[in-house]
């Protein structure tokens, strides 16, 4: 991709983007071939641009003159510069980060107006909605890329996300969708996180949406927003997008279990799709619902009709049925075609790794990997697990299995988290082994003690050492977790699921949960 300054620097980019050198006509002292975007300065190559950030630990400023040595033709930046170098033209805006959006849509050929985006925000089920939508159009004949927390797609195969960042910088988002043109891509699925639509970091503000998808807004993030309400708020960004100009008919899928349901069904959207895992008045409707360790089966009520729709998938957790149903109804109201001719291929889709993941293991338990680590996620994902195994046990078929979870929780986070997760999961497991998620700088035994104040709270009868173990090594907590169970327990791994690293403070080190309890249940086999 190359394009001159001139061409993509327009005057309402400039406008756009806080241009705040000049009052008359756009006048640029050179007019530089540019090869790409980068805001990273180590990255720069020949006839890039580079965008000069504000971060928490450093500032992009202080490595202008390394950017222009490694070939930045064009510097964007807000704070006011000494000597400028005679190799590079000097864009001084208000605020770097915001300024990245409009400029990376217009080098980019403002990529989202030539396909039909789709936004999918919420606290949990985000990455499964999307995948799940994407697949869908996919098996009805479309040409469809996406990215997400996991993997992202630019029309062909899958690509894992190596980065822990949900929603890319806004150069990334707008190359990533200038490379699902490329490929022909009709329908393109975006994971948009709370951190992509707040307005600090507009990583999303030049997005064209036709569709939004809201599955949940609960506990997350206060470290970056602030308040629950600041959270909530910049969430609604997706759904206030849809009033942009040039959007037509644009449509929203609703949660209505959720309490900020009637926020987001009056942010927007021309037509609003409403679906409900609670039986709540909706146009899909959960009925009953059973699920088993490969997957859910389950009526749906279409309120248009009146008709009941049996659908059957492969997604295990009981709370797919949600991520399921607002797939449905988005693709079926984009691609117009009723949902009962959709619901059959529940069953080809497939689940995302680190969701709900089955190890596979010949010692007679159940070992789960899931990437849940908010308080929400944890309500979700225990009641049917604790349930399944009482079942089991109630119907004499087994003896009750225990539920033995590994968990942690992120440093540098939201710290307000770290008890809620511990009173839950004390609240449904018989065994808890809290470890090392991702504790950045943090002191992680001082993260772990915070989360057993919570499992204290949750089950006072806990006893340190024996069903409440803090061992922060992750490696090792799992195999203690395998060393305390039984033939008939069900092991829950949370919070690292898809994720190829821990975060300490000096940095990423490698890591991956599945792999690490497949070796785990090998070196125990082999025991």
């Amino acid at each position: 991709m190359e394009c001159r300054l001139s061409a993509f620097f327009t005057v309402e980019v400039a406008q756009k983007a806080g241009y705040t050198q000049g009052d008359g006509p756009l006048s640029l002292s050179r007019d530089p071939l540019i090869t790409g975007l980068e805001y990273n300065s180590r990255k720069i190559k020949p006839g890039n641009l580079y965008f000069a950030l504000k971060g928490l630990h450093t500032d992009g400023h202080r490595y202008i003159g390394e950017a222009i040595d490694r070939g930045a033709l064009v510097i964007v930046h807000e704070d006011a510069v000494g000597e400028q170098d005679e190799r590079a033209v000097y864009l001084r805006v208000e605020n770097s980060r915001t300024a990245m959006s409009p400029i990376a849509a217009s080098f980019y050929g403002y990529p989202s107006q030539r396909m039909v985006c789709i936004g999918v925000t919420g606290t949990e089920g985000k990455s499964t909605t999307v995948y799940l939508i994407w697949q869908l159009f996919r098996l009805m004949g479309k040409k469809a890329g996406f990215f997400s927390t996991v993997l992202s797609s630019l029309g062909g195969g899958e690509e894992p996300n190596k980065e822990h960042q949900t929603t890319p910088e806004a150069p990334e988002v707008q190359r990533l969708l200038w490379g699902m043109v490329d490929n022909g891509v009709e329908y393109a699925v975006l994971e948009a996180s709370s951190h992509g639509l707040s307005r600090k970091t507009n990583r999303l503000g030049d997005v064209v949406f036709s569709a939004a998808v809201m599955t949940n807004v609960t506990h997350e993030h206060l470290e970056f927003h602030g308040t629950w309400e600041q959270y909530r708020d910049d969430k609604l960004n997706l759904f206030r997008a849809l009033k942009r100009e040039g959007v037509l008919a644009a449509i929203g899928v609703v949660n209505v279990d959720d309490p900020s349901a009637s926020a987001f069904i009056a942010a927007g959207a021309a037509k609003v799709l409403k679906f409900s895992i609670r039986g709540l008045a909706a146009d899909l409707s959960l009925g009953s619902i059973n699920s088993d360790a490969g997957g859910n089966w389950y009526n749906a009520v279409v309120q248009q009709t009146g008709e009941i729709i049996d659908i059957r998938d492969r997604l295990p957790g009981a709370f797919n049925a949600g991520n399921v149903l607002a797939a449905l109804l988005v693709v079926s109201e984009l691609l117009d075609i009723p949902v009962r001719d959709l619901a059959p291929l529940a069953a080809r889709l497939k689940p995302l790794r680190g969701r709900m993941t089955r190890i596979p293991n010949a010692l007679g338990l159940e070992l789960l990997v899931d990437y849940a680590h908010t308080p929400s996620s944890f309500q979700a994902i225990f009641p049917p697990l604790r349930e399944r195994l009482d079942h089991a046990a109630a119907a004499g078929t087994v003896k009750k299995g225990r539920l033995i979870c590994v968990f942690g929780s992120a440093g540098e986070r939201d710290t307000q988290k770290r008890y809620m997760q511990g009173k839950i999961a004390a609240s449904y497991a018989d065994i808890l082994v809290l470890c090392d998620e991702d504790p950045r700088g943090e002191e992680p035994m001082t993260i772990l003690e915070e989360i057993a104040a919570g499992c204290m709270e949750g089950n006072p009868e806990l006893r340190r050492g024996r069903n409440l173990c803090l061992i922060p090594d992750r490696p090792a907590a799992i195999r203690k977790a395998l060393t305390l169970a039984a033939k008939g327990d069900l092991i829950l791994l949370l919070g690292k699921g898809h994720e190829n690293s821990i975060i300490y403070a000096d940095g990423p080190h490698p890591y991956d949960e599945i792999g690490e309890a497949l070796k785990a249940v090998e070196e125990l086999q082999a025991q």
